[in-house]
């Protein structure tokens, strides 16, 4: 495994729920951390402070300059780049069989956060991500992505559409940037976080229906993320972490 001492990961979306774990986790093993969110900044500031060495930077990733330049302010404060995380996603709940409500409007707003913003920081990075890397560890993408992109499920379908092109976009740029960086994603089914709290329908469907009965910790999450920044070799991947859910 490589050494993660040296090396610089941002995490968007890293104030609270997965990010903020995969963040924890990634510090813990000597990574220094960049922080992100659209909205909360206190929280964000304050966690930059605990984890020691880390920075944080707020920025609306529906808007491309921003994006771009959370990469710039990142890069510039830390002076590399080796790894992004690309966690920072948005949903909308809508009935698969209601067609109409899932306007135009709405899949624009997710597809420009779920799949354009990633594409616009891996691609504005990309520089950064080649100068950090070796021909022995290579630098890391990770788009946390779905199951909801794997299978027919999922909050909506523009949502479940959004991710499934995460997946294949995380493919292509395995192939296009490697060897140099290698691209993964982790798509999770349930995963037990304050955003899910009140969702007792999917907490139904994972008790009775997953082999694990039960939707993951955000924990569990992280140590996938862990192993696939430590990892030099898996890339093009789609891990699904759904306590089997798949399967049935």
């Amino acid at each position: 495994m490589q050494p993660l001492s040296h090396r610089v990961a941002l995490i968007t979306g890293s104030t609270s729920g997965i990010g903020l774990t995969i963040a924890k986790r990634l510090a813990m093993a000597g990574m220094t951390i960049a922080l992100h969110s659209k909205s909360s900044v206190e929280a964000g500031t304050a966690l930059a402070a605990e984890l020691g060495n880390a920075s944080y930077t707020q920025a609306d990733l529906a808007n491309e300059v921003e994006t771009r330049n959370l990469i710039h302010q990142v890069i510039n404060h830390h002076g590399r780049l080796d790894v992004i995380i690309n966690n920072a996603g948005i949903n909308e709940v809508i009935p698969h069989a209601d067609l109409k409500q899932a306007t135009p409007e709405i899949w624009e707003k997710l597809y420009k956060v779920n799949v354009i913003a990633p594409w616009v920081l891996i691609s504005e990075a990309e520089t950064a991500l080649r100068d950090s890397a070796t021909e022995e560890h290579p630098s890391c993408i990770i788009n946390i992505s779905s199951h909801a992109g794997v299978r027919p499920k999922g909050a909506s379908i523009p949502y479940a559409v959004s991710k499934a092109a995460l997946n294949h976009l995380t493919r292509l740029l395995a192939v296009a940037l490697a060897p140099t960086i290698r691209v993964n994603a982790i798509a999770p089914g349930l995963v037990e976080t304050p955003m899910t709290a009140e969702w007792v329908a999917a907490k139904e469907l994972w008790q009775n229906r997953a082999p694990m009965r039960r939707g993951a910790k955000p924990e569990e999450i992280a140590d996938i993320a862990m192993m696939l920044v430590a990892s030099d070799y898996i890339t093009g991947e789609a891990i699904v972490i759904d306590g089997g859910l798949n399967l049935t």
